[in-house]
């Protein structure tokens, strides 16, 4: 029992390779087309550990949906923290916010790993749990309301409902940007910014502190 269970939960490199294989020729050859063979031959594993890690090969698209989807969060986690952690005065709190606004438009956005999420969410949404199936659900929206919570606490905003003006926060800037131009990605449209800094603008006016 305990050799399944270490199985099941496996190898760390085990599993990256299983993860990489799958995501590279699902991209290539589509879900249908990718046999669970195919997979473990490209991570040079067996098919039973495939399996024995997996499942089968819906639960497998799914992790490799979820693992980018974990990868796009840690890059927002760590777009929060570097543009907005330890702002403590107010000169430089609209600055801050487009900074951080506008690296997700660029480096998140403009990524390769954006870019993935999006082609298998679009290309595979039918073998997902459901076709509007959401690899980072909440969690960003949770991370930026963390974030103005904190500048709530120095003394910058005033949001007595954090999480509701991150919504606001989104749909301020990135909602406004995908509704007029379709797309969000500031490396491919330069009208992305200065909607974007609007959009900052009108979310002070109704949260600036004082």
């Amino acid at each position: 029992m305990s050799t399944m269970k270490t199985l099941r939960e496996g190898s760390a490199p085990k599993r990256a390779a299983i993860l990489t294989a799958a995501r590279e020729l699902f991209l290539a050859d589509g879900f249908d087309r990718s046999s669970v063979d195919a997979v473990a031959a490209r991570a040079e594993v067996s098919k039973r550990t495939v399996y024995d890690y997996f499942g089968d090969k819906r639960t497998l698209l799914q992790a490799v949906v979820d693992s980018i989807g974990q990868s796009l969060i840690a890059t927002i986690r760590r777009t929060l923290d570097d543009t907005l952690t330890g702002v403590t005065e107010e000169s430089r709190l609209e600055d801050a916010l487009v900074a951080f606004a506008m690296t997700i438009a660029t480096d998140m956005l403009g990524s390769a790993e954006y870019a993935t999420l999006q082609r298998l969410v679009r290309a595979e949404s039918g073998h997902l749990p459901h076709p509007d199936y959401n690899a980072m659900a909440d969690t960003p929206d949770e991370a930026i309301a963390e974030h103005l919570a904190a500048l709530a606490g120095a003394g910058l905003l005033a949001v007595p409902d954090p999480r509701l003006a991150a919504d606001q926060f989104l749909a301020l800037t990135f909602g406004v940007t995908l509704d007029r131009l379709g797309s969000a990605n500031a490396s491919e449209d330069d009208r992305v910014r200065p909607l974007v800094v609007e959009g900052v603008r009108t979310f002070l006016r109704a949260y600036r502190a004082g």
